[in-house]
């Protein structure tokens, strides 16, 4: 590593810890256009919808099968965005050989940071700004204040 470089923080949970939440595990199994989808949203900050990240994920791998090329990238993203660690081994390999608990690691990551993935990254900006009051900006006077 780089020293100019901050220190990388380590993933809040293990690639092969899917199982300590069966319902994103199995969600993952079955559909992994939908967990994939959701990373997507939150790690692209909302520019790329859950739907059309889905969607992409879905024809990527009927045409072609190689739908670690594009989820790979994604974790990527995320990584950079919280300083992670690249383990245990580089973004690519781990989605070529388990792409399921790369997908579910990272989703286990976002919630753990406080991210509700059903409502994705408008919901979560949402309810962030929710109560916050907003910056208070005085009144314009045309031609300025006299004395």
């Amino acid at each position: 590593m780089d020293s100019a470089n901050p220190k990388l923080e380590a993933w809040s949970s293990g690639l092969c810890d899917r199982f300590s939440n069966c319902s994103t595990c199995w969600l993952t199994i079955w559909c992994p256009c939908i967990t994939f989808g959701r990373v997507a949203e939150i790690a692209d900050r909302g520019y790329t919808s859950c739907a059309t990240a889905g969607v992409l994920y879905l024809l990527l791998g009927a045409v072609t099968g190689l739908t670690f090329c594009y989820t790979c990238c994604y974790r990527k993203k995320m990584r950079q965005q919280f300083k992670l660690e690249e383990t245990p081994c580089c973004d690519c390999l781990v989605h070529f050989f388990c792409q399921a608990c790369g997908l579910c690691q990272e989703y286990r990551e976002l919630k753990r940071r406080g991210f509700d993935m059903s409502i994705g990254w408008q919901g979560n900006m949402e309810r962030q700004n929710r109560g916050v009051a907003m910056e208070v900006v005085p009144p314009f006077v045309e031609g300025g204040m006299k004395r």
